[in-house]
């Protein structure tokens, strides 16, 4: 567990930031844009659970930040350094856990029956905007493995956790009683 002693260190002033193995790299790039983008989502998570959301899914998504930042130190080293560096990773045992629980969640609400706009509760509609805040991780992990590899469990990881996210707003709705508010197609 790394020691954090200071916050600031004046080192990115440059407009560079460090890798996870100490390679300097400039902050708008590419690797760097997308663990910031998980870190969006980590947070995003972490105003969700404020909400007071239902027991199971707060419990979840707690372990689902932890996992984030297994998942934020996997995308912060390059491939070819993981052999030099012990980094806590995505693994498939993460992807099984996710799926358990989209299974789950998914027989207490039920199949839809139309297209649901985000809303409801604070807590449903925030964990939809953690889903949109994941499938654009997604897609920038997506671009990221286009131009140097990455862990490709990561990909399936961001995937499944966008459909986790969408079904826990449905859950979280249905357990406040709230109903889910319905795409009018004819609008």
């Amino acid at each position: 567990m790394p020691k954090i002693t200071k916050i600031y260190t004046k080192t990115g002033d440059d407009g560079t930031t460090a890798l996870g193995s100490r390679i300097r790299v400039p902050k708008n790039d590419l690797r760097i844009e997308t663990y910031g983008t998980v870190d969006e989502l980590n947070s995003l998570i972490g105003l969700a659970i404020s909400y007071s959301l239902a027991d199971k899914i707060a419990s979840e998504l707690k372990v689902i930040q932890n996992t984030l930042l297994h998942l934020g130190s996997d995308l912060a080293f390059p491939e070819e350094d993981k052999r030099e560096w012990q980094v806590p990773r995505i693994e498939e045992k993460h992807i099984e856990q996710m799926e358990g629980w989209i299974d789950e969640l998914s027989a207490e609400v039920g199949p839809l029956a139309n297209f649901i706009l985000p809303g409801g509760t604070s807590g449903a509609a925030t964990l939809q905007v953690a889903r949109t805040v994941c499938r654009r991780a997604e897609r920038m992990a997506v671009s990221l493995s286009a131009q140097q590899p990455v862990n490709p469990l990561n990909l399936s990881f961001l995937n499944r956790l966008s459909d986790l996210l969408f079904v826990m707003g449905r859950y979280e709705n249905q357990q406040k009683g709230v109903e889910e508010p319905l795409w009018d197609s004819r609008a």
